[in-house]
This record gives C-alpha cells, sequence and structure tokens, in this order.
C-alpha cells in the first residue's frame, strides 16, 4: 500500500461514529503528527467525550494554509455491507469502508503531505485542523474555531477536503434545523371534542411548511448555480401520540432549511411563527413553538481569492463549482475570516451509503494536489 493508503486502513478501523467518543482516533492522529514534529493543540470539545485538533508544520508565524478534515463518520446500523465497514477492504481498485469519501481518504492525504511537509523548508507553515460531529450539523468545529480565534491565528485560506471528486466548489447553501413544539390537551377519545388534539396542530403546521416553500420559490432570488436553485424547508421527522385511545397533548415536527447563501432564514422562521396563530385558531386552542436545533451558514466566496487560484492551479482545472451539500466551511469564514474553497476526493454519491468507497487512483490525485500545496508554501 502507498503510505496514504496505509494510513486510511488505520483511520477506517476506528469506528468514530458521530455522537461517540473520538478519543481514540484523535490519540492515534496526535501521535502520527508528533511523530513528524508538528507543533499540536488538542481542543476539548463541547461535550466532554470529544476533542478536535489543531496541528502546525513549518515556521511558527502568521498566514500559511490550513487543510481541514473531520474524524466523524455516520452509523452503519441497518446497511447491508458485503464485508466489514471499519476494515478497509481492496476490489478492483476500490477501497470500501466507512468513511473511506466521506472524509478519511482525505484525511489520510492530509496526513501524508503533513509528512512530507515536515521534510520541506517551508516558508509559512501547513496547518491541519480536524474536528468532529461534522455528521450531526457541524456541531464539533464550534469549539475549535472559538480556541483559532482566541489565540489570534491568522491564516491565508483554507481547503475542506469534503468529496467533491477534486472539482472546486466555492459555494454551498447553509443549513437551519429547528423543531415546531405544538401543545394540546389530553383527553379520552371517546369524547375528543373534549380535547385538542396536538397531531391535529402539527398536521397545520406540515401544511405550513409546504406553503412557505411555495413562498420561497416565488419571492426568492433564484442561483441557478444550484440544482435547486432556491431555499428548501421540509419536515424529516413526526413524534405525537401515547396511545390510540388517548387525544394527544403533545406532537413535535422536526424540520429543516437549506438556504441559498445569501439567505440567513431568519425571515422564514418568523413567517412560520406568524402562521402558528392560524393553525392554533383552526384547531380551537393549544400552543405551538419553534425551536432552533442547529444552523451553520451558507457559503458563497468570490472566484477570486488567492486559495481558489491556488486550488485551481493544482487541481489543473479552469473553472469552479458549487455542491448541494453542506460543510464546515461557511463557518471557517464566518468565524475567523478566512476564504475557503471545498475540495477532495471522492463522490459525496457513495457516502452515507453501504460499501462506500474511494479509489487508489483519487488518493494519488489528492496526493498530488497536496503536493503542490506543500511547494507553495516553500516559495
Amino acid at each position: 500500500m502507498t503510505p496514504t493508503a496505509s494510513t486510511l486502513r488505520e483511520l477506517v478501523a476506528f469506528p468514530s461514529v458521530c455522537g461517540e467518543p473520538n478519543g481514540a482516533i484523535i490519540d492515534w492522529i496526535e501521535t502520527f503528527l508528533a511523530r513528524i514534529g508538528a507543533r499540536i493543540r488538542r481542543i476539548p470539545g463541547d461535550r466532554p467525550d470529544a476533542s478536535s485538533l489543531f496541528a502546525s508544520i513549518g515556521p511558527d508565524v502568521a498566514g500559511g494554509i490550513v487543510l481541514s478534515a473531520h474524524s466523524d463518520v455516520v452509523p452503519v446500523a441497518g446497511q447491508d455491507w458485503t464485508a466489514d465497514p471499519f476494515v478497509l477492504t481492496e476490489r478492483d481498485g476500490r477501497l470500501y469502508g466507512r468513511g473511506s469519501s466521506d472524509m478519511k481518504g482525505f484525511l489520510a492525504c492530509m496526513l501524508t503531505s503533513a509528512a512530507r511537509a515536515a521534510t520541506r523548508p517551508l516558508k509559512r507553515p501547513l496547518h491541519l485542523a480536524i474536528s468532529y460531529d461534522e455528521e450531526l450539523g457541524c456541531l464539533g468545529v464550534h469549539s475549535l474555531l472559538r480556541a483559532l480565534d482566541s489565540a489570534g491565528t491568522e491564516v491565508d485560506g483554507c481547503i475542506i477536503g469534503e468529496p467533491t471528486e477534486m472539482r472546486v466548489a466555492i459555494a454551498h447553501k447553509g443549513k437551519i434545523a429547528f423543531r415546531i413544539i405544538c401543545r394540546g390537551e389530553a383527553a379520552h377519545s371517546a369524547n375528543p371534542f373534549l380535547g385538542r388534539n396536538a397531531i391535529r396542530l402539527a398536521a397545520g403546521m406540515v401544511e405550513a411548511l409546504d406553503r412557505l416553500q411555495e413562498h420561497i420559490r416565488a419571492t426568492e432570488t433564484h442561483d441557478t448555480r444550484f440544482t435547486v436553485p432556491f431555499s428548501t424547508v421540509q419536515a424529516g421527522l413526526i413524534q405525537g401520540g401515547c396511545a390510540l385511545n388517548i387525544v394527544p397533548d403533545l406532537c413535535t415536527v422536526t424540520a429543516e432549511m437549506r438556504l441559498v447563501p445569501t439567505q440567513d432564514g431568519a425571515a422564514y422562521l418568523t413567517w412560520l411563527k406568524e402562521a402558528t396563530a392560524g393553525v392554533i385558531g383552526t384547531v380551537g386552542g393549544g400552543t405551538i413553538t419553534l425551536e432552533v436545533m442547529n444552523a451553520y451558514p451558507g457559503l458563497n466566496s468570490p472566484p477570486g481569492t488567492d486559495i481558489c487560484s491556488l486550488a485551481l492551479h493544482e487541481a489543473g482545472q479552469n473553472s469552479t463549482t458549487v455542491i448541494d451539500f453542506g460543510t464546515e466551511a461557511g463557518l471557517f469564514e464566518e468565524k475567523l475570516g478566512v476564504a475557503c474553497v471545498v475540495c477532495g476526493p471522492g463522490s459525496i454519491n457513495r457516502a452515507h451509503k453501504a460499501d462506500e468507497y474511494i479509489t487508489r487512483s483519487e488518493l494519488d490525485r489528492c496526493d498530488l494536489f497536496l503536493e503542490g500545496v506543500v511547494d507553495r508554501l516553500c516559495q
């Protein structure tokens, strides 16, 4: 195996599922980086059993380039894998394993580039940022970015290595995840008119989400770079009721918005809050509250930044693209004021599925790409 494929084998062996303790994989990465002489900061997470890493190689000066990856993966429960998802398995040039594309492949390439950079006469530093719980909505990177901001960290650009098939992406949508909590009044189902049915309240709010979607489609300025050129809203989960013969007094709808980069979603949340009065009036009582669970901004970076020009050159491309999935890039731009691109090996179409894989040639291409980045830091 190449050094990168060998490292990927080690990384895949850690079942670093989002929401679970990540100490084992962070320990392994920290040991790897310490062995090559990197300056390492281990940053406690916002939950006690998780942490992030920030490492630097080269001169201890402002500037340099950040390579960023998350260490967590999505669960494998309920998926029909043809081999152990936490054992890297090769068939016909494909390396199968959970996280191989999303995004331990890039993480392995990062570590290879770090080892090479440690032997080079860098004039600017190479930084590595490794987060956790990205798969839960970019949760873990917040503590990392706070620590870097508090330390006054200044960098020239950031490459988020999510799987883009090595295309250079400069934009993606943001996200708001929220709950609609509907409270009614319980009663015996023999006379349901004595109660206030929370599921009816929830059904009214699901219809309101549909009306909001049509409002967005009709009024929002469309961004034709995206497959769906406007913001979207949809209900993903409904939980309510405890027994068939009880009028339910609680029902919760969990929903999300995917927002074009020019929208922050505040006006749409206000629209929904105003819609609650009509729903309550139709049911004849009850309460409805909205609770934001998590949010991250979109990315909308101009194509003329230095990091974009560098990425395009090293990727051998002439034009940028946009992606339909979210990343931590918008948070890096918002919290640190650093220009970002998203570019990494593998395909998002293979992520989150059984038999996720990356190819050897994709890893080789990314290794060459990052070798060019390290070369630039020597100039």
